[in-house]
């Protein structure tokens, strides 16, 4: 088990890409179509390992029902971009094959959302918590001084403004 860090911590960076992507099976019965869509992103996040200077800093996978979603933390959107469009990486042959295979036949969906935030327009607090989403991917500071409150850390405010608890 992860070990917690028994203080609150922050992120501090300069920007931040979050990249949340996911399938949901429609059909459950058409076992042949959703399949090898989800056995394609651990192919992809196995490369990506394997290859840090490709721009992929953490990624953490959540299962549901009929949903996964991976929840990937980049550099920045430039090596996002040129992973996805790859033609010699394993994303693009995945997308080309769910395009000719699936398309829209309505078996099963893919979807992704990309944010891109600079420094000042996100913020985060971790306590007692092990290394953690945009922790893991940034490394983690001490909340304390200006990063003590939710405005300080937003540059907002000198960090002052916290309520007494």
């Amino acid at each position: 088990m992860a070990k917690t860090i028994n203080q609150r911590m922050t992120v501090e960076a300069d920007e931040v890409v979050v990249f949340l992507i996911g399938m949901r099976i429609n059909k459950l019965w058409k076992i042949g179509t959703w399949l090898p869509i989800m056995r394609a992103m651990p192919r992809m996040l196995i490369e990506l390992g394997k290859n840090p200077d490709l721009g992929l800093l953490h990624a953490r996978t959540h299962f549901g029902l009929r949903n996964v979603m991976v929840v990937q933390y980049w550099r920045d959107f430039d090596a996002l971009h040129a992973y996805a469009t790859n033609k010699t990486a394993a994303h693009l042959p995945a997308w080309q094959a769910f395009n000719k295979k699936i398309s829209s036949n309505g078996d099963v969906g893919i979807w992704h959302e990309t944010y891109v935030s600079k420094a000042g327009n996100f913020e985060c607090v971790y306590n007692n918590m092990p290394s953690y989403g945009l922790g893991k991917a940034h490394g983690l500071v001490p909340a304390s001084g200006r990063n003590s409150s939710a405005r300080g850390r937003l540059k907002q405010s000198d960090g002052s403004d916290l309520p007494n608890a």
